[in-house]
């Protein structure tokens, strides 16, 4: 017999919440208590110092500079590598604003291309429609819960002579054929909000390869000074830095990453074989290619044709009542009320009404099918649960996707 949907005063199938996130350990505990006592918190202290050299190792990187957060990360690399007024750099429609805002707070004009349907990454083919000869840089940002196709954008890159700055906010620890991402191309970026896999509630980093690029991300946030903080560099700088409080949580989540990443595979994996048969909604498929795969969110498609014309938010509101809260992916970057193109104190502003007039007509249709109707995301807490609340989930969308009679008769209050 079917159980009455929760939505319908039915009684919820999940009976736990996800994991609280964040968390700190002991070790962080111990290290944060002896940096109030010894009062050095900020200006690359021991902590940020060693965080640097760990994650730099964690990645296979040979830099890492930390900053204020990923924002900042992508201003400072996008400079770093030569980019300014009058270049053009490539973003995916479907990101964070900050991704895009980053180019156009360096003097560059973002140029938005449509994103694969599976994935939610870059599409390459769209990449490849969008190059100008005013473009400088491709940003592949690594989505949620997969990678971008790093094989095929750096042979774009390679063909027309761009720079790569992966935005990995989303993806501590992926791997692309062994190589960490942040990795691949010329440079990394990393967020450390507080929602991210690995946190510190706010913060960021740049890694790379090149000791050039290494010291001009290190005097961009670092108001000028060289990385052995005894000499001046030749670069503008900004107040950019981290603080030693936000390092010791670093550390001692950099720690657990590993254990915790393997984990969200192993959840991830369950769910995609368990909600196999539940046609209207499709897990996005794992690239063979990617040797591991960070979760910031398991990614889901969903098919309204599959189940009766149904509305995507009526199925998250059925789900919701379940006990399972799933998200919106973000809206597209050009079109997010967050990105406030035309306000006061935009950079667009000062370049005239042609550039604010640049994204008005924009069309990507895969981006925004995903953004309004197909895209789902699951946060990464729940991955982190055990075995029981994973079956929960799975009976929750079992209860929903085999009623859509029951569905249509609920009514919003």
């Amino acid at each position: 017999m079917r159980r009455t949907l929760a939505i319908l005063d039915g009684p919820p199938a999940v009976r736990a919440a996800p994991p609280r996130w964040p968390f700190a350990g002991a070790s962080e505990r111990r290290w944060m208590d002896a940096v109030l006592r010894d009062g050095r918190w900020g200006w690359m202290g021991e902590h940020e110092t060693a965080f640097c050299s760990e994650f730099a190792e964690f990645l296979g990187a040979r830099h890492c500079v930390c900053v204020a957060n990923g924002s900042v990360a992508l201003e400072c690399a996008l400079i770093a590598l030569g980019v300014g007024a009058g270049d053009e750099v490539i973003v995916p429609g479907l990101t964070w604003v900050a991704t895009a805002q980053a180019v156009l707070d360096v003097g560059a004009d973002a140029v938005f291309a449509d994103v694969d349907p599976g994935t939610w990454c870059l599409d390459p083919a769209a990449v490849e429609r969008a190059i100008t000869p005013r473009t400088r840089a491709i940003v592949p940002v690594h989505l949620y819960g997969s990678m971008c196709d790093m094989d095929a954008i750096c042979r774009i890159a390679a063909r027309h002579g761009l720079r790569i700055i992966e935005d990995v906010a989303h993806q501590h620890g992926s791997r692309w054929r062994g190589k960490a991402a942040g990795t691949i191309g010329d440079a990394g970026t990393f967020s450390f909000q507080r929602s991210k896999v690995l946190t510190s509630g706010e913060g960021g980093a740049i890694v790379t390869r090149s000791a050039e690029v290494y010291e001009a991300a290190f005097n961009l946030k670092h108001v000028g000074w060289n990385p052995d903080l005894a000499t001046s560099g030749t670069r503008y700088g900004h107040n950019f830095r981290l603080t030693e409080m936000q390092a010791v949580l670093l550390r001692g989540g950099l720690r657990r990453l590993s254990s915790q990443t393997s984990k969200r595979e192993e959840s991830a994996s369950f769910l995609r074989e368990a909600l196999a048969r539940c046609a209207p909604v499709r897990v996005a498929p794992r690239d063979e290619r990617v040797s591991q795969q960070a979760y910031y969110a398991l990614t889901m498609n969903y098919d309204g044709a599959a189940f009766d014309g149904i509305a995507r938010e009526t199925v998250m509101k059925a789900l919701e009542a379940e006990g399972v809260r799933l998200f919106a992916p973000y809206p597209p970057a050009y079109r997010n009320p967050l990105a406030l193109l035309d306000a006061k104190g935009s950079p667009l502003l000062r370049r005239g009404r042609d550039a604010r007039k640049r994204y008005a007509g924009l069309r990507l249709p895969v981006t925004e099918r995903i953004a309004s109707d197909d895209g789902l995301t699951l946060p990464h807490p729940w991955l982190l649960g055990g075995k029981r609340l994973l079956r929960d989930v799975v009976t929750a969308f079992d209860k929903v996707f085999s009623q859509p009679d029951a569905l249509r008769r609920w009514t919003p209050r």
